[in-house]
């Protein structure tokens, strides 16, 4: 293939040789027709003396004997360690003993997919899907997060002494459940992820008991709806709530189907796996709170520029936004 400075292409070159072979030029005077150095000018001519017009094609630049490659036994090795226990190259090279970027290149070569493009579990190139309308497919989860004792725990304070101060944000209604450790209860947070959009709704709950997943869809339910977004199917795991006769009622009452996950499958739930990460990383320890008050006050304004103003991989970097037209409301 020609790069684009190239100064001959397979019809020039042709017309160098034959000037050169069949009308006699001289190599210099060829050469400063057409451009190009002597010694260039004398291999076309003599390939077309040799090959003829069929010469003037392009020809692989991998020599022929590589004497210095990886033997095909240790090729072997190498690929049957990264699909046997999914390796990068620094690990395999420790095993057997060679350079990772010696491990890398074979991998290259065999063209065995990187590990971000696997699935851990089945060592299966990951499938990656995404519904092509706004309601499509609703992801919806639920995430565990532990309750910051007031004026801070140990991410300000330290180990020994958040410890300690936890005893000020105390559950009374949560007995103790280790000696000398107060128990400060957990918060909920209930997601729910246009697959789409991207578009995220998430609230802050005291459980996950079924009346709480079916009162919190209701309200997530009607911001999907301001939104101009018509839900048609819901995707969620096999917890308890989900699989309730209440969750399912409500669902089938409103026109919507219901997916559940298969089990020990989180990754067909990826969407919202996902944002639960970047929940985390962005808001929940995003800086040292000196109160879940504190926090929890923090997640309207974070949840607004996720949905606003924070460009998503997945969008080309825009925001969720910019695939749903009607997130403010202006044109129901």
């Amino acid at each position: 293939m020609l790069h684009r400075n190239a100064p001959l292409s397979e019809t020039g070159r042709l017309r160098l040789a034959r000037c050169v072979v069949d009308d006699g030029w001289p190599l210099r005077r060829a050469a400063e027709r057409f451009q190009v150095s002597v010694r260039t000018a004398q291999r076309w001519a003599a390939r077309y003396r040799v090959e003829g017009p069929a010469g003037m094609a392009d020809r692989s630049s991998r020599p022929h004997h590589s004497p210095t490659r990886t033997p095909t036994r240790t090729e072997r090795r190498i690929i049957k360690v990264r699909v046997l226990r999914r390796w990068g190259p620094a690990r395999i090279g420790y095993l057997l003993g060679l350079n990772p970027a010696t491990v890398h290149r074979v991998l290259t070569r065999y063209r065995i997919p990187a590990l971000t493009h696997l699935d851990r579990a089945t060592a299966q190139p990951v499938r990656r899907y995404e519904h092509t309308a706004p309601g499509d497919l609703i992801h919806v989860d639920i995430k565990k997060l532990g309750n910051i004792p007031d004026g801070g725990g140990h991410r300000i304070h330290g180990r020994a002494v958040g410890g300690r101060r936890s005893s000020a944000h105390r559950d009374p209604t949560r007995p103790r459940k280790i000696g000398g450790r107060p128990n400060l209860g957990y918060h909920y947070l209930h997601n729910a992820v246009d697959d789409h959009s991207r578009l995220a709704y998430t609230e802050i709950l005291p459980n996950e008991t079924r009346e709480t997943a079916v009162a919190f869809w209701h309200r997530a339910h009607a911001f999907f709806r301001t939104a101009g977004i018509t839900v048609r199917r819901v995707l969620t795991d096999n917890g308890s709530c989900y699989r309730s006769h209440l969750w399912k009622d409500t669902l089938t009452t409103a026109g919507i189907t219901h997916k559940r996950t298969r089990p020990y499958r989180p990754q067909t739930n990826g969407k919202v796996e996902r944002y639960n990460r970047t929940l985390l990383d962005e808001w929940a320890y995003a800086r040292p709170y000196t109160s879940e008050t504190e926090r929890r006050e923090a997640l309207p304004e974070w949840l607004h520029i996720y949905n606003h103003h924070r460009g998503h991989t997945a969008l080309a970097g825009k925001p969720p936004a910019s695939r749903v037209p009607n997130l403010t409301g202006q044109y129901s």
